[in-house]
């Protein structure tokens, strides 16, 4: 773990977030599966989401699944926070994310709140995996 960066206090066999891996440089990686609490939320994927954002290019893939169960209402709400902060806060920085599920619910909201997100957003089915790493990593090109 790189100096400066906190380690999680949770166990990491309870962790249902965790980095993806095979992602090009300069992009960020996560997936979840089974019940994202607050907790996880807050000291996994919001640290590399703001260290991003901060650096001022978020190109990010976030995978929902398989064996995702629901994101607990604190997780929720850590996620409505971060929108406010880092997506108002740094709107310049989000480049591109693309969202990975199967998940219907999740993949309805995006379609519905995409307008409010910063950058260009998309969304893959879960046998899109190694598409979006390619998107999220392109500049101005469409890789197909």
């Amino acid at each position: 773990m790189p100096a400066g960066e906190r380690k999680p206090s949770l166990p990491y066999s309870a962790l249902v977030i965790e980095p993806l891996q095979g992602m090009p440089a300069g992009t960020i990686g996560l997936r979840a599966t089974g019940r994202v609490t607050r907790d996880e939320y807050r000291e996994l994927l919001l640290p590399a989401m703001r260290k991003a954002a901060e650096r001022g290019d978020v190109r990010m893939v976030f995978a929902v699944g398989p064996g995702f169960e629901k994101f607990e209402p604190g997780a929720l709400a850590e996620d409505t926070k971060a929108g406010i902060t880092l997506g108002i806060g740094h709107p310049h920085a989000w480049k591109r994310t693309a969202l990975v599920t199967d998940v219907d619910w999740i993949a309805k909201a995006l379609h519905m709140f995409a307008w409010l997100t910063p950058g260009e957003v998309r969304l893959y089915e879960l046998g899109g995996l190694e598409q979006a790493k390619a998107w999220v990593a392109a500049g101005g090109e469409d890789p197909a």
